[in-house]
């Protein structure tokens, strides 16, 4: 294909609106893209409750304007229309009526779903049928379609990480939910990502659930987050001051599956060994966690003189924020995939204390440029905050180990050669 690809960015959520990482990577690709030429972007980002508490903007449409981006574009949409189960909306017209009309009134050539939360994996097939022309490409950032526990692989009651589904499996879970009901659950959202050109992973842990879960191989292919080239985040001097790495960071959503409640724990434990260890929180999203996480929270914090919560933060201040720490913990329970603070950390050459599972122990490598501690283990953690914060030696050697973050320009050049490889493929009529 010869010219300037269209390409739709579609996700379930504005960054502007509720601060997560799968949007902040995808808001900065699109601007990336949009900034430098090679393709015609246009952002298509879901919002209603329970991220935005701005109800519908005018009767007869769905859509308004973010911002003084005339390609930027909010899409409202029910939560109680929403089937938590099935990932579809109840309300058919959201795909026939108005996500038709978006499609005919903008026809990209390709259609990248960052996400189809609260919008409906029923939108594939609407833009299958609506433009059969265009490239659909859709990047994977958790296991939604995977686990009905909001995609965290996690089981319900004991927290055990989970390795695979089934009918069986998931009952159990859901007690309420019966075994058929998992079965058709699993069938009606493979039905709809069937139609998807090229699946991406960001982590190869996660590209393996994909495959084991029924994606075939062929269709899913690695491609790491692209991140905006930073400098002058760390002083240079730095490297030679004589004092203890003893400040730590947590940077991130403030849930339960983010671990931040293990990482309170053992800073009561580093407070009883009167460790010099301090720990800097920045989270956002506490508003929308049920009640009893933040009454456990705010109990943990409550007497924490080891602890600072500084709670929301804007993007533009993270590079600082992190400047003002030495390590960067990453305590989740789940898998994760890429975490973006993983990359952010490196970029302001900060080494990294993760959990031993998942995405974070394949993008962290122990002893190398970070250290893993046993997943939801508050002792194993505070041991290793301990460890880091007892010798500096430590934090230079690992430090030192930071390899260079996988480039926005890179991932821009890398998406749009396979943009232009799936349009000439529709172009021949060969399917991916």
């Amino acid at each position: 294909m010869t010219g300037r690809p269209k390409v739709l960015y579609v996700l379930h959520n504005h960054p502007v609106v509720r601060p997560g990482g799968a949007e902040t990577y995808a808001l900065e690709l699109y601007e990336f893209v949009r900034d430098h030429g090679e393709l015609d972007p246009v952002l298509l980002a879901r919002t209603g409750p329970p991220m935005s508490s701005v109800e519908r903007y005018r009767e007869g449409t769905l859509l308004t304007m973010v911002n003084d981006d005339p390609n930027q574009y909010f899409f409202y949409t029910e939560k109680d229309d929403f089937d938590w189960l099935n990932g579809t909306s109840r309300s058919k017209t959201l795909y026939t009526r108005f996500f038709r009309e978006f499609l005919l009134a903008h026809r990209p050539d390709v259609v990248h779903f960052q996400h189809t939360l609260f919008f409906g994996y029923d939108v594939l097939r609407e833009t299958r049928n609506t433009l059969p022309d265009a490239s659909i490409v859709y990047t994977l950032h958790e296991f939604l379609p995977i686990c009905h526990r909001n995609g965290q692989m996690v089981r319900v009651g004991s927290d055990e990480t989970c390795l695979e589904s089934s009918p069986r499996r998931c009952h159990e879970c859901f007690p309420h939910i019966s075994p058929q009901s998992f079965f058709l659950r699993k069938r009606f959202i493979s039905s709809h990502l069937a139609l998807v050109d090229q699946f991406l992973a960001p982590s190869r842990f996660l590209l393996e659930r994909y495959v084991d879960w029924g994606l075939p191989r062929h269709k899913v292919r690695y491609e790491e987050y692209g991140r905006l080239r930073t400098s002058g985040l760390v002083p240079p001097s730095e490297t030679g001051e004589q004092r203890p790495r003893n400040r730590f960071g947590f940077f991130g959503q403030l849930n339960h599956f983010k671990g931040v409640t293990v990482l309170l724990k053992a800073m009561a434990i580093l407070a009883k060994e009167r460790s010099d260890a301090h720990l800097w929180l920045h989270g956002a999203n506490l508003e929308l966690q049920p009640e009893a996480f933040r009454n456990e929270l705010a109990e943990l914090l409550e007497g924490a003189d080891n602890v600072t919560f500084v709670g929301r933060y804007d993007r533009g201040e993270q590079a600082r924020l992190m400047a003002n720490v030495d390590w960067v913990v990453v305590p989740s329970i789940w898998w994760e995939n890429s975490p973006l603070v993983i990359q952010e950390a490196f970029q302001c050459g900060r080494p990294v204390i993760c959990s031993d599972i998942g995405g974070m122990a394949e993008k962290v490598v122990h002893g190398e440029d970070g250290l893993h501690f046993r997943a939801g283990d508050p002792e194993s953690l505070a041991r290793a905050i301990g460890e880091a914060a007892r010798g500096r030696d430590v934090w230079e050697q690992l430090r030192a180990g930071i390899r260079e973050v996988y480039s926005m320009e890179e991932h821009a050049a890398a998406l749009t050669e396979l943009y232009r490889e799936l349009l000439d493929r529709h172009a021949q009529g060969i399917l991916v």
